[in-house]
């Protein structure tokens, strides 16, 4: 299995509307056909001192093995999304692993 998490910062000053066009924007990789699991959400509310919560939401995919990860970011879905919404934030940091 291929494991894609990736972590948004916005910016600070973002709209209602724009919060939303980013949620319908990451919502809409779900639909990328190689994409066999497809979380979105916010930092938990658990407070450890090894926990990161500074992000504003993650994303997690995951692919049966790298091609499909591969397709997913040449997908049109995905390019829409980054073109519609890359400028909504200030950060992204990306996670990619393979299952042992």
């Amino acid at each position: 299995m291929f494991v894609h998490i990736v972590n948004f910062w916005l910016k600070k000053e973002l709209s209602a509307e724009d919060i939303a066009l980013f949620e319908a924007g990451v919502q809409s990789l779900a639909d990328v056909e190689t994409v066999d699991v497809f979380s979105v959400g916010k930092p938990a509310k658990t407070d450890r001192p090894v926990i990161d919560r500074s992000y504003d939401y993650c994303l997690l995919t995951t692919f049966e093995e790298e091609k499909g990860h591969d397709y997913y970011q040449t997908a049109p879905i995905h390019l829409e999304f980054i073109k519609n919404c890359a400028h909504l934030w200030d950060k992204v940091l990306i996670y990619d692993s393979e299952s042992m």
